[in-house]
C-alpha cells in the first residue's frame, strides 16, 4: 500500500506536480518545466517527502510530452499510473469549485490515483516495439494525408473537368500519372489516345491503351473551358503529385516497419494467423507493448484494452444492455476488426464463425467484432504458448480457430 500519491499534470513545456498522503492531504505542489535537470529534481524531492515509502505516481498522457518523464521514471523503478483525461474531466465535477488551473488537475490526478483499484500501469515496450510504434503513427498520419489529398483532388477536378473526375479512381497510380503531365479535355485532346499510351507506358502506368482511350473519350465529352480551368488543372497536378510523393514514403515506411518487424521473436507467429500482414502485425505488437502479455494480466484485459469487450450500460429494469466501451486503443481496435475482416478470405475456421454470427442475426459489423474477439483469445494462446496458427482440416462452428498443439 502506498503511503504517498504524486499526480502529474502533464504538458508540452512544462509539468505540475502535487504530491498527497493517505488522508488526501497536499504535502507538495510544484510546477516544473519539461526538462531533464528539472524532472531529476523533481523525483529526487517527491522522495524525500515520502520519506521511504512508497510512491506511485499517476499522469494524463502516456507520451508525447511526458515521454522524458515517463522514461526517467522508468529508470528508477518508479510505478507510473495512466490515468485519461475523460476520467480527470468528469472527476473534476466532484471537486470543489468551477476553476481549472494546472495545479487543480493534478491534485484531482493524486486522488484518483489514491482512491481507484482499476488503473493500468503506463506500458513500456522493448527497442523493437517502440520503433514499431512510432513508425506505424507515422504511416497511419501520411494514410490520412493521402485520403485528404485525393478527396481535394477530386473536388477541385468537378470544378472544371468533372467527366475525367468520374472517370477513373485516383487512389491508383495510373491516373496520378495522368493527371500529373495532362489536366484538362483540350490538353488530352492534342496529344491524343496513341501518344498518351506511350507516354503512359514510359512512365509505368498499368494496361495503357485502355487507360488513354477512355481518358481521350471522357475529355471529347466536354468541349466547354471553365472559367476555373487554368487554376483548376495547375492545382490538380500540384495535387497529383503530393500524392505520389506521400505514395513514396508510405513505401518507405513499410520497408522500414519490415526490417524492424522481422527482427521481433513473435515475428512468425504473429504472421501465422491468418488475416495478419507485416503492417497489420507490426501495429498489433506496437500497440501491445510488444508482445509482452503480462502487463494485461488476462484476454479479457486485452480485449478490452481493444475495443472488443462490450461493456454493460444496464439499468433499473433493462438488462443485457451492451455497448462497446468508452475508452479503448482504437489503433488496436481497428487492426484487430481489419485483421478478422481479411481472415474471412483463407481461414475456413474464421468464415465457419462469421457465418454462425449472421445466422443468429447479427450484423455484418456485429459478426466481424465477434470474430475479432474470438482471433484474440487464439492470438493470446498462441504467443502464451509459443506456437504457430494451424488451420484445423476440418473447421468446427463451435469452437476457436484453433492452434497448434
Amino acid at each position: 500500500m502506498a503511503a504517498v500519491w504524486a499526480g502529474i499534470d502533464s504538458g508540452k513545456r512544462r509539468h505540475h506536480c502535487v504530491v498527497i498522503d493517505v488522508a488526501g492531504r497536499v504535502l507538495l505542489s510544484r510546477r516544473v518545466v519539461n526538462d531533464e535537470a528539472a524532472l531529476l529534481e523533481l523525483i529526487a524531492t517527491v522522495l524525500r517527502v515520502a520519506d521511504g515509502a512508497d510512491v506511485v505516481w499517476a499522469t494524463d498522457l502516456n507520451g508525447g510530452g511526458a515521454a522524458l518523464l515517463i522514461a526517467l521514471l522508468a529508470e528508477r523503478g518508479q510505478q507510473l499510473l495512466y490515468i485519461p483525461d475523460r476520467i480527470i474531466h468528469h472527476a473534476a465535477a466532484t471537486y470543489r469549485g468551477d476553476g481549472k488551473t494546472d495545479a487543480k488537475d493534478a491534485r484531482i490526478i493524486a486522488d484518483q490515483a489514491r482512491m481507484r483499484t482499476d488503473l493500468q500501469p503506463v506500458r513500456g515496450g522493448d527497442q523493437i516495439s517502440t520503433d514499431l510504434r512510432l513508425l506505424t503513427a507515422r504511416r497511419t498520419d501520411l494514410i490520412f494525408d493521402r485520403v485528404r489529398a485525393i478527396n481535394r483532388l477530386r473536388a477541385t477536378m468537378l470544378e472544371y473537368f468533372p467527366a475525367l473526375e468520374a472517370a477513373f479512381d485516383y487512389s491508383k497510380k495510373a491516373p496520378l500519372i495522368l493527371v500529373a503531365g495532362y489536366q484538362t479535355p483540350d490538353g488530352i485532346r492534342r496529344i491524343g489516345a496513341s501518344r498518351l499510351a506511350a507516354w503512359l507506358k514510359k512512365r509505368g502506368a498499368r494496361n495503357p491503351a485502355a487507360f488513354a482511350t477512355k481518358a481521350v473519350d471522357a475529355a471529347n465529352a466536354q468541349h466547354t473551358t471553365l472559367f476555373t480551368q487554368a487554376m483548376g488543372a495547375r492545382l490538380v497536378a500540384r495535387l497529383a503529385e503530393q500524392i505520389q510523393a506521400i505514395d513514396a514514403d508510405i513505401a518507405q515506411l513499410d520497408e522500414e516497419i519490415a526490417t524492424q518487424f522481422e527482427q521481433h521473436p513473435d515475428a512468425p507467429i504473429l504472421l501465422s494467423m491468418p488475416g495478419f500482414g507485416v503492417v497489420s502485425a507490426a501495429t498489433s505488437l506496437a500497440n501491445t507493448g510488444g508482445g509482452d502479455l503480462s502487463a494485461f494480466e488476462t484476454v479479457d484485459r486485452l480485449a478490452s484494452v481493444a475495443g472488443l469487450a462490450p461493456a454493460p450500460r444496464d439499468s433499473g429494469r433493462t438488462n443485457g444492455n451492451h455497448h462497446r466501451p468508452r475508452r479503448f486503443n482504437r489503433r488496436l481496435m481497428r487492426t484487430c476488426y481489419l485483421a478478422a475482416l481479411s481472415s474471412l478470405k483463407n481461414s475456413p475456421a474464421s468464415r465457419t464463425f462469421y457465418d454462425r454470427k449472421r445466422a443468429e442475426g447479427k450484423s455484418h459489423k456485429q459478426a466481424v467484432i465477434a470474430l475479432a474477439r474470438r482471433r484474440m483469445n487464439t492470438l493470446w494462446a498462441m504467443l502464451r504458448d509459443r506456437t504457430s496458427y494451424q488451420e484445423a482440416t476440418t473447421p468446427q462452428s463451435t469452437s476457436a480457430p484453433p492452434i497448434a498443439a
